[in-house]
């Protein structure tokens, strides 16, 4: 790994977002009108304070999937993977580059949806600082999946058509529409080995408690651990040359 190389890969990408006003925006702004969409739609602050917490995980883990995968897609389908890939640069300076600049994209986004949902009425009982910490390995993990999702499609279209594969069924299980412990046995197992699951479980105890147990140690670990392997994965599929 070469310092320099990486954070001239992570200086190439966000230059790249910089001349892209529209994803930018979207970016930063997405998650909090949805949010701010959520406010309104239920009327009811209580409402608001059980279903804000996991979706400020949920939001950000969606929008930087989508953005990530089709960014990275576009970079391979115009072989600028493959040109950069010729350089004395390596593969874990690349994905260490891509997940420094969406990382501080994602630290942006997490920051204006969790102030944007403290001016709606979100009831913080915990520490804001931890929940900024979660939803930004949030923002991460959808990132991480992806870059590694954008190695198996062709098009931009194909790489949106993996949502419902990667995205939904995490969405539907993680426990936002119905606790996981009221699930059938098979849907709890399989909500067991998704991180969206734990990313929920995490925002929901940071939430409500200012106290780091190990419960919600863990929850953080296993997060931050399905990011590493995923970044690792999407590593192993960067090749010298496109087929």
């Amino acid at each position: 790994m070469n310092p320099t190389i990486t954070a001239a890969t992570a200086r190439r990408v966000l230059t790249q977002l910089r001349h892209d006003p529209r994803t930018v925006a979207m970016l930063l702004l997405v998650p909090s009108l949805l949010m701010s969409l959520l406010r309104f739609v239920f009327n009811d602050e209580r409402a608001f304070n059980h279903l804000a917490p996991a979706l400020l995980g949920v939001f950000p883990f969606v929008v930087m999937f989508l953005v990530a995968s089709v960014t990275t897609l576009r970079e391979r389908t115009t072989a600028t993977l493959e040109r950069l890939m010729t350089l004395p640069l390596g593969r874990l300076d690349l994905i260490l580059g891509y997940a420094i600049a969406f990382g501080l994209v994602a630290v942006a986004q997490v920051g204006v949806a969790t102030g944007v949902c403290a001016w709606l009425g979100l009831d913080l009982g915990g520490s804001l600082w931890t929940v900024l910490l979660i939803a930004v390995l949030d923002a991460l993990l959808g990132m991480a999946l992806g870059l590694l999702v954008s190695a198996f499609a062709t098009s931009e279209f194909q790489a949106i058509q993996f949502m419902p594969l990667f995205v939904l069924p995490q969405f539907l299980l993680c426990g936002l529409l119905q606790p996981r412990e009221q699930m059938s046995q098979v849907l709890h197992w399989l909500s067991d080995v998704m991180p969206l699951s734990y990313a929920v479980d995490a925002l929901g105890r940071a939430t409500a408690s200012a106290d780091m147990d190990a419960a919600l140690l863990t929850d953080i670990l296993v997060v931050a651990g399905c990011v590493l392997l995923a970044l690792a994965l999407g590593a192993g599929t960067l090749r010298r040359r496109t087929r």
